[in-house]
């Protein structure tokens, strides 16, 4: 499966343990200051992207040194950094995408990157944010999704566009069966995973599915 893995310019949670998740044919893009992170981690990114604004001329230079390919923007531009990235990795034809350092730092940013992957243009892409010992994955209308992780650990499930309807889950502490969870309702949170895999199915709307791996090993 081809996967590409992007880096935001958020708070990176535990960065030591990124490096497990990461193989030599992943795809490897810096959204702008996300290099700053690469560069902590000890990569170097295949691709920076973005306006370029919190690198200096002379990182900017020893990254293209180095062999990245650099895809500048004008500052005055309608997408974030983090949005370019993903659509260069769409464009692609990546399966999956791993985003690390998309939250924390500014509500605003967070807001604007959980909501990113809603785009209907990303549809065919499995898309991840992971955060330390969280990982955020959307669940569109008329896919299944499976779970992966320990009996204990942490599920919510979040309605970001409107009322998610016809959800189904095995495996979870608090089941549902065809059942609602309606925008601004916290019904969906904190649920439990009772195995190692919880699998939920959604009929209708987009679902934030958030595991918190309670034992502090991250996927």
């Amino acid at each position: 499966m081809k996967r590409a893995i992007i880096f935001a310019n958020g708070i990176m949670e535990r960065p030591q343990r990124i490096t497990s998740e990461i193989t030599t044919s992943d795809l490897i893009i810096a959204a702008d200051g996300g290099c700053l992170h690469c560069k902590t981690l000890g990569l170097i990114p295949n691709v920076i992207i973005g306006d370029f604004d919190s690198l200096s001329a002379e990182e900017i230079a020893d990254y293209q040194q180095a062999g990245s390919k650099l895809i500048r923007y004008p500052a005055h531009k309608d997408e974030t950094d983090l949005e370019l990235a993903l659509l260069y990795a769409n464009e692609q034809d990546v399966e999956e995408v791993l985003i690390f350092g998309a939250l924390g730092a500014r509500w605003d940013m967070t807001l604007a990157n959980l909501l990113l992957p809603t785009q209907p243009v990303f549809n065919n892409i499995n898309i991840r944010l992971l955060d330390g010992t969280q990982e955020l994955t959307l669940l569109r209308g008329g896919e299944t999704l499976f779970l992966d992780g320990q009996p204990g650990d942490r599920v919510s499930l979040i309605p970001l566009a409107g009322d998610a309807s016809g959800i189904t889950t095995i495996g979870l502490e608090y089941p549902l069966d065809n059942e609602n969870l309606l925008l601004g309702s916290p019904r969906g949170v904190s649920n439990v995973l009772r195995n190692e895999r919880a699998q939920i199915v959604l009929k209708d709307g987009i679902l934030m599915c958030i595991l918190n791996r309670e034992n502090g090993q991250q996927a």
